[in-house]
């Protein structure tokens, strides 16, 4: 019964975070608002409200394991993943923008950070609005940085659709219902889930409830990879995983105090880290093709591997 209150949770979890950006992305083309701007705010932050929902509901209910590894594996699964089944899909890619001279940085600070804050044994809450914070300085950097205006991420569909505040109003509603409603019964599954295995939640939240909330980006970027845009298929990676490092982590630890246990979990933080330090390594040297999807691939198998030991 867990398991299939667990699978109908993360599902209303996603659609609902699905109807909360529609309808944000309408508001914000009502008012005329930029593409750039909608891009860079409702669509960055967006795509990772299944993972900021699910982080902070555990952290809530004091449950820091589930918390910290839905972001470890969010990001694992987002670049090891999806960017591995996008460039084995699509082959080579050729992004207009530098991701390495403007993103790179991005990519690495905030995991950076998370090593040195969670040091201790545990990120404070105010080392939660510290994180906060530098989602604000990610995103002053997307509005500074006009080379790239993410009009390719508003559905033109959208623009064409008449407006009306009821219709929009109801489904955020409920959009926010599904969102609030799935986190709950998701972390609570995801914990009797563990139990029922004799795993850590930790184990948990690193493969089920990362790879439910990391399914959006996958079904993005597969789609993305179809019309060769590699731009906005790295591009959603990078801001996802800032986002989900500074806004989930921060927004968590602001409502309790997350406990972090390096030494029994350093396998899966290292591999986010190591990840990370591959993705730059890409970008500077523009390797978007199979040959580093298969590498990606790969990495993915090790995580799973390694989980699945722990499963035993």
């Amino acid at each position: 019964m867990e398991y299939l209150i667990f699978i109908l949770s993360m599902a209303a979890l996603i659609y609902g975070a699905d109807f909360v950006i529609e309808e944000s992305e309408k508001i914000a083309l009502h008012y005329k608002i930029s593409s750039f701007v909608i891009g860079a705010t409702v669509v960055a932050l967006g795509t990772s409200l299944p993972e900021m929902a699910a982080s902070v509901v555990a952290s809530m209910h004091h449950k820091s394991d589930l918390a910290v590894s839905n972001v470890i594996g969010s990001n694992i699964f987002n670049i090891a993943l999806v960017l591995g089944v996008v460039f084995f899909l699509a082959g080579k890619m050729l992004p207009k923008r530098d991701m390495f001279a403007d993103d790179s940085a991005w990519a690495l600070f905030p995991i950076m950070v998370f090593l040195v804050v969670g040091y201790d044994g545990t990120i404070s809450r105010f080392e939660g609005l510290v994180y906060i914070c530098m989602m604000g300085a990610y995103l002053m950097f997307l509005f500074n940085n006009a080379s790239f205006l993410l009009e390719e991420e508003v559905d033109e569909e959208l623009a064409k659709e008449a407006f009306d505040w009821k219709r929009t109003g109801a489904l955020l509603l409920i959009g926010f219902i599904l969102v609030i409603g799935g986190a709950n019964y998701a972390v609570e599954s995801a914990s009797a889930i563990a139990r029922s295995f004799g795993v850590s939640e930790w184990v948990i939240g690193l493969l089920l409830v990362a790879l439910g909330t990391s399914l959006p980006e996958l079904v993005v970027s597969i789609q993305a990879a179809k019309k060769k845009n590699a731009d906005m298929i790295i591009g959603n990676i990078i801001g996802s995983n800032v986002a989900n490092f500074t806004m989930v982590i921060g927004m968590a630890a602001t409502v309790n105090p997350l406990k972090v246990d390096f030494s029994a979990n350093a396998f899966d933080i290292m591999t986010a880290l190591i990840l990370t330090v591959m993705l730059v390594f890409v970008t500077a040297n523009r390797l978007y093709n199979r040959s580093t999807g298969i590498v990606f691939l790969l990495m993915m198998a090790l995580v799973l591997e390694n989980s699945f030991v722990g499963l035993k």
